[in-house]
């Protein structure tokens, strides 16, 4: 039973709605409080937790022990910082004093408390939002760049579910809304990307259409629109390559690219009726059981020479069906097959397998079945069973498209439409899961996270934003011609919305860096203050140090000669007195500092970092491809 929360309907609490979506807590809404009254949560066991403080603690120490770890705090410090108390006085001059202290207090944070969202920024960003008009004029101007940064950093990674609430109780649909669109709130009939290409579904209804993703849980996962049903089905046909660790993180994967789904099945759950029409179809003459070894069947399939099975007797079928089911050393060197055509010119109709013994556990049912359908057999199957509308998939199953209708035609089951897209393919990189588990089979790479692999968690751990994904893949749209795509315009995609969030920092090489000394520089180390990034003064500022000694790039110390006069980056013109070398190597520099100097004549600008304790050692790390050729096969 779900815990009921009871508000005024004139005064939702948006901080307490955006907290509980956010840490998964389920709500039943009830907003028939009298105006004025503060919120009240009824739990299921009878209990109830009265006021906005109250419920938002309870709400933080739930998400802390399960869903959002920070939520109340990473340690007994943090969780005594965490003000549940509302920050803001929402009228007067007030709400702009709270503003300029907050817009002060973000300057080097990216969050209020910690180094993870917690119940504070939901407070902070619900009390924004709820000022409507008011925050979006501000949040408009440039007057508090750092506040904005955290409201549109924290908005663009909860989009949906912020969206979700602002739209159902502030009536501002898109309030702190991600840069990519969203895939919600487009509606049939409008274009689906930039592109300009339209999505029609044939003989699709709106509020009618079911479609299905249905991953093979064997990998993780890599890389629709009517107002319908989407199912995610996990088509575990295969025991020996699938596990519940790829299920979990498929579903993992799914939640982190903000896929809303209406339900999640198994073909494992079918696997009784599956087998009652196996043996139907058997019993009709439309499909056999044949013990012809697998390589010579693949070759009677490619010449079109029929199976010496294939005219066995319904006894003999269902007699050798049985030592399948039974698990028999027999049922293990048999497999079902569909009497279709074999000399169609369409390979994939001469008489497809059905079924195949296998005496591997199955990650759902352990060793329950000794049998298991194919996915071309279960597919339209399940399909069918589950009200699925349109089957989309990858056009590289094209020729198989005939063959999927035909066998839902033997089943005596609905026609499901098929809608085909390209795959996407990308330069120097491999997406099938096959070729992929070799990779962490062999300690190629870490694991299926990899910063170096294609799947969602990679390419999110080398610092892709998922906004970013959606808007590259909604601006290819739903393409029938193959596609051989660069990395490149993924990764400009991303850098539009981590730009303005993004600071900058300044770095130079340990083993390769040549000292500097500045003849006329401060006596003692001088502190300013100045922006992260030029461009976009959202990305808070820096406190960088001057002094007489600095350290420069060995590539840029190097191709400097004696009287030239060089720029330092934030600081302004120098001139090169004297350089240092030891056996043709540059060691040291001297020169005088000549800030009057214009920096629009210089040719070299350089990074630099003063000489002071205070530096930080780091590890910078450039990810390659993992193949050499920049199209492969598959």
């Amino acid at each position: 039973m779900e815990a009921r929360l009871a508000f005024p309907q004139d005064s939702p609490p948006l901080a307490i709605l955006s907290a509980a979506k956010i840490a998964g807590v389920p709500l039943t809404i009830d907003p028939t409080l009298a105006s004025g009254s503060p919120p009240t949560l009824h739990l299921a066991s009878g209990d109830f937790v009265h006021g906005v403080n109250t419920i938002l603690r309870y709400i933080a120490r739930a998400a802390a022990a399960s869903s959002v770890p920070s939520f109340y705090g990473q340690d007994a410090l943090q969780a005594a910082h965490i003000c549940f108390v509302r920050p803001l006085i929402l009228s007067g001059s007030g709400f702009e004093a709270a503003c300029l202290f907050l817009d002060g207090y973000l300057v080097s944070r990216t969050f209020l408390v910690g180094y993870a969202l917690s119940i504070a920024d939901i407070v902070v960003w619900s009390n924004l939002t709820g000022t409507g008009q008011r925050w979006e004029s501000l949040r408009k101007s440039k007057k508090y760049q750092n506040l904005v940064r955290w409201f549109n950093s924290v908005s663009v990674d909860y989009a949906d579910v912020l969206d979700e609430v602002t739209a159902a109780y502030v009536g501002k649909r898109g309030i702190g809304k991600s840069p990519a669109p969203s895939l919600k709130d487009k509606e049939p009939g409008l274009k689906e990307n930039a592109s300009g290409q339209e999505i029609d579904l044939p003989g699709a209804k709106v509020g009618e259409v079911c479609v299905r993703f249905a991953p093979e849980p064997s990998g993780y996962l890599h890389i629709e629109r009517y107002k319908g049903r989407l199912i995610v089905r996990f088509d575990d046909t295969n025991p020996s390559k699938e596990s519940n660790e790829f299920v979990e993180n498929v579903l993992k994967d799914i939640e982190t690219l903000g896929v809303k789904y209406d339900v999640v099945t198994y073909t494992s759950d079918y696997f009784p009726k599956l087998m009652e029409m196996a043996e139907s179809l058997i019993k009709q003459g439309k499909a056999y059981v044949d013990d012809t070894p697998k390589l010579q069947m693949r070759n009677e399939r490619m010449d079109g020479v029929e199976s010496k099975c294939r005219n066995s007797t319904v006894e003999e079928n269902l007699s050798s069906w049985n030592e399948m089911v039974s698990g028999t050393k027999r049922g293990t060197e048999c497999c079902v097959r569909g009497k279709l055509d074999m000399q169609d010119p369409n390979k994939s109709l001469r008489d497809p397998v059905y079924y195949r013994c296998n005496p591997d556990p199955h990650h759902r049912v352990g060793s329950k079945y000794k049998v298991y359908p194919t996915y071309d057999f279960a597919c339209p199957f399940v399909d069918a069973l589950e009200g699925v509308t349109h089957a989309l998939r990858s056009s590289e199953y094209h020729d198989r498209n005939a063959q999927y209708y035909r066998i839902l035609q033997d089943m005596g089951l609905r026609r499901v439409e098929i809608y085909e897209f390209s795959r996407l393919n990308m330069v120097y990189t491999v997406l099938s899961k096959r070729k992929l588990l070799w990779f962490v089979q062999n300690k190629k790479v870490e694991d299926w996270t990899d910063a170096r692999f294609p799947t969602v968690q990679g390419i999110v751990r080398r610092g892709l934003k998922i906004e970013a994904l959606i808007q590259f893949i909604l601006e290819q749209g739903a393409s029938k011609n193959l596609n051989l795509m660069e990395w490149d315009k993924l990764w400009t995609i991303n850098k539009k919305i981590v730009d303005p969030v993004c600071g900058r920092h300044t770095a130079v090489l340990k083993e390769q860096r040549v000292l500097l000394t500045l003849t006329n520089g401060p006596e003692e180390p001088l502190v300013r203050i100045l922006p992260r990034h030029k461009k976009y003064e959202g990305a808070g500022k820096k406190a960088t140090t001057f002094t007489d000694k600095i350290w420069l790039e060995y590539a840029d110390a190097s191709v400097i000669s004696v009287g030239e006069e060089v720029t330092m980056m934030d600081w302004g013109n120098a001139i090169i007195r004297e350089i240092k070398t030891d056996n043709g190597t540059t060691t040291q520099l001297v020169g005088e500092l000549h800030l009057d100097g214009s920096v629009k004549m210089t040719k070299l600008k350089l990074t630099w970092l003063p000489d002071i304790e205070d530096l930080v050692s780091l590890s910078l790390v450039e990810f390659d491809y993992l193949i050499n050729k920049k199209k492969g096969r598959q």
